[in-house]
């Protein structure tokens, strides 16, 4: 929690800075310390920083830094047109189709004309509620683009094949098959992880018993 008292028309200004963790020290940076005294009274630090004619039309946050941090920008994935999006529920369960307009808030036209046949998705209206974004778009994609435009962006950029080498789709495919498994081929899942398992720890005793030599 962070409050600056008005402090246009004095020649000094408090800040309280709320701590929920202090350095092993128990002091302040030396950034922050040389700007002016303070104090630690109830997990708080008391800070009196004395103003600078320089300081006038600048805010005070920009004088002193608390600690190092590093800033990174979040990736953020986006409602928009050339987004695509996995379908989660209905007769296009787990397709992949690209947004080519945005209805409203709560749903957006969707085309998926996949190379694989097996894979195609008809335009539609869908709702948000039932996709999940994906990491990939169609870059350059016009709004409300016919299926034919769609097609050859979606082959121009690959888009079929750099689904496949995604760990989403990889991750996917490896419990579709596992559904499909018969219970023969359980068993046999099953004898190979315990022999897995049985190696693993076989190694783990030989580790062990090396150190203690």
């Amino acid at each position: 929690m962070l409050s600056v008292s008005n402090c246009r028309n004095s020649s000094k200004c408090r800040l309280i800075i709320k701590v929920l963790s202090l350095p092993a020290s128990g002091r302040l940076s030396e950034n922050v310390a040389s700007v002016g005294t303070s104090e630690f009274r109830d997990n708080s630090w008391t800070i009196e920083l004395f103003r600078q004619p320089l300081l006038d039309s600048y805010p005070l946050s920009t004088n002193f830094a608390m600690a190092d941090i590093d800033v990174k920008v979040a990736s953020w994935k986006l409602v928009e047109v050339g987004r695509l999006v996995l379908i989660r529920s209905g007769p296009f369960e787990g397709k992949l189709a690209a947004i080519v307009e945005i209805v409203d808030h709560r749903r957006v036209l969707v085309d998926g004309p996949s190379t694989e046949e097996q894979k195609i998705v008809p335009r539609h209206v869908l709702p948000l509620a039932h996709a999940t974004l994906t990491h990939f778009t169609i870059p350059q994609l016009p709004r409300a683009a016919g299926t034919g435009p769609v097609k050859k962006l979606w082959a121009k950029n690959e888009i079929d094949g750099k689904w496949a080498k995604s760990s989403f789709s990889q991750r996917t495919d490896r419990s579709e098959r596992r559904k499909n498994l018969s219970d023969f081929e359980r068993f046999k899942v099953l004898r190979l992880r315990k022999q897995a398992r049985y190696e693993v720890q076989k190694s783990h005793a030989k580790a062990r018993a090396a150190n203690k030599s």
